[in-house]
């Protein structure tokens, strides 16, 4: 995909996130357990959150995130892609998310590397950053999962 304007990939970044807002509004929603309903919910927030950083985008707001290394278990580099479909497994419905955030993580990587300004490559990098947290946190939820399941 070409994009012509930082504004066209702002766009296609905001459609990105939501839905991811509606993937994980939808996940929470079948979610059996509490506490992966409320991981859910939490990411659905979040994803908003990116929602709002894109189309309500200032350097001022974008500079108090400080960029850090997130740790890469890189799981989701061995797992397929899958499709949604409802009533999915629990292990089906976490590989998807990560894949997910996987690509979304790739998304704001290659945006970075070809964004111009500055203040345009800190937003990326943000948005790489805060997709790299929601990311290892599923990993680390597939991981602990399978592992009870003698994976």
């Amino acid at each position: 995909m070409i994009f012509e304007s930082f504004m066209e990939i702002v766009d296609y970044a905001v459609e990105k996130e939501k839905e991811a807002v509606a993937f994980y509004s939808e996940l929470s929603k079948e979610a059996q357990f509490s506490g992966i309903r409320e991981t859910f919910e939490s990411f659905a927030k979040e994803e908003q959150k990116h929602v709002k950083m894109l189309e309500n985008f200032s350097t001022e707001n974008i500079e108090q995130y400080k960029i850090e290394k997130i740790p890469d278990l890189k799981r989701s580099d061995y797992l397929v892609d899958i499709k949604y479909e409802q009533g999915m497994s629990y292990p089906d419905i976490l590989r998807l998310a990560v894949k997910r955030e996987e690509k979304a993580v790739k998304l704001y990587s290659d945006f970075n590397n070809k964004a111009a300004k500055e203040e345009h490559k800190k937003l990326f990098q943000v948005l790489a950053q805060e997709e790299s947290k929601h990311k290892l946190k599923l990993e680390t939820i597939y991981d602990d999962y399978m592992a009870k399941m003698g994976d």
